[in-house]
């Protein structure tokens, strides 16, 4: 039996556990090479959620609508990337659309939640990406026609294994490619039976893979394979849009570099940070926690050097600053979040960490100088939360978004 299981099998699995659990199957004819999208999926995502918008843009176009706005929204992602534009939305014409809703930190507007349960997920196999030649991928992952995900599968039960998939993407998947330009597709996963790694910018044989494993060794799966938790978990359409708007991120990280001519150097490069494995799951288990048992507890979350620790701070920092117990509820768990370290050198870290994920102007306040410093920032805070404290129950359903913003990390 085992020796029959072949890479298209892999790949037919995967497939088909996405499919029940909700993803749109796409011919790889309907992805258009030079635009990197399924555009029928894009007006069918837009059309659903932005009636009014789509009209108002059709009146301008006419039978060119469909067309030019998915020429423009390609032309925006090449500006601004794929993240920026499924978290800010594109305009043209004085008119904005969405690409993608998330789901609200609380239940208190339901047709937010009916909007983000109209994101569509498809999966693409073998798919031909580039102009130029008839190469092919294994599969792509695409949210409301927008390519997210890529993945190169390897069965080992047929001699290839994980490495090879590596080798794939260094050798014979040009960086140069539209599809595989840095911020177009978040990460690229090379994927086998028994361990997953990942990248998210593509630079030929200088391409740096990481991890993305339970642990070291991923434990045996007595239900199938001991990848399985990427499509069973990371592939699930909560998690993936829970991923976009909350962990993924562009940052721009400083390194030194000895050059013969200058001596030492620093260079400064933006990278695109998406969380392995083990940072999403320390993460996700201590805002269960949380939500679980309210305020006042103590947790410990232990990391080993350089597993990006300060990029976990961030994360938790950021998302216990919105979260709410119970989906009914009108009151965030937590007013401040105060990020306390030992370390000088770590703290300018931290600093500039956490500083780099805000999504929200003047969310982050950095303390640098003394603890008076702290002391008037978190006075502020109790001025306005009481402030917000006195706004009648008739209009409380509106200024969710206004105490997220007035919401500041120390």
């Amino acid at each position: 039996m085992t020796q029959h299981y072949t890479e298209q099998k892999f790949e037919s699995h995967i497939e088909g556990h996405l499919l029940n659990s909700g993803y749109h199957k796409q011919s790889p004819l309907n992805y258009d090479r030079e635009l990197c999208l399924v555009p029928e999926e894009v007006i069918k995502f837009i059309k659903s959620t932005q009636p009014a918008e789509y009209d108002k843009y059709h009146l301008q176009y006419g039978a060119d609508t469909d067309t030019k706005l998915c020429y423009i929204l390609s032309q925006e992602i090449n500006k601004r990337g794929s993240l920026i534009v499924f978290r800010k939305g594109f305009k043209d014409k004085g008119i904005r659309f969405r690409l993608a809703y998330f789901k609200p930190s609380s239940g208190m507007n339901p047709e937010h939640l009916q909007l983000y349960q109209q994101n569509r997920f498809s999966i693409v196999r073998q798919f031909k990406f580039s102009q130029k030649d008839e190469k092919s991928l294994d599969i792509g992952i695409f949210l409301n026609g927008l390519p997210i995900i890529t993945a190169e599968l390897k069965n080992s039960l047929t001699g290839q294994f994980v490495e090879d998939a590596k080798k794939q993407y260094r050798q014979d998947r040009d960086p140069k490619e539209p599809l595989f330009k840095f911020k177009r597709c978040f990460v690229h996963f090379a994927v086998g039976n028994e361990k997953v790694f990942m990248t998210t910018r593509l630079s030929g044989h200088k391409t740096r893979f990481l991890p993305f494993n339970l642990e070291f060794e991923n434990p045996v799966n007595p239900n199938g394979h001991k990848t399985s938790y990427l499509w069973e978990d990371i592939l699930q359409q909560d998690t993936l849009l829970d991923l976009i708007n909350n962990y993924l991120h562009e940052q721009k990280i400083t390194e030194k570099y000895f050059e013969k001519d200058k001596g030492i150097v620093e260079k400064t490069n933006e990278v695109m940070i998406f969380p392995r494995f083990h940072q999403l799951d320390a993460v996700r288990k201590v805002l269960k926690s949380v939500k679980e048992e309210g305020a006042g507890n103590n947790y410990l979350i232990q990391h080993s050097a350089g597993s990006g620790k300060s990029n976990s701070i961030a994360w938790l920092s950021h998302q216990l600053s919105s979260l709410y117990q119970k989906d009914t509820d009108t009151e965030r768990i937590f007013d401040s979040i105060v990020v306390v370290t030992d370390r000088r050198n770590l703290d300018r870290q931290l600093q500039n960490t956490i500083k780099q994920f805000e999504q929200t102007t003047g969310v982050v306040n950095p303390i640098e100088v003394n603890s008076q410093q702290l002391k008037t920032a978190l006075e502020r805070e109790r001025h306005h939360n009481n402030h917000l404290a006195e706004i009648p129950r008739n209009i409380q359903k509106h200024y969710g978004s206004t105490r997220k913003k007035v919401c500041r990390y120390y």
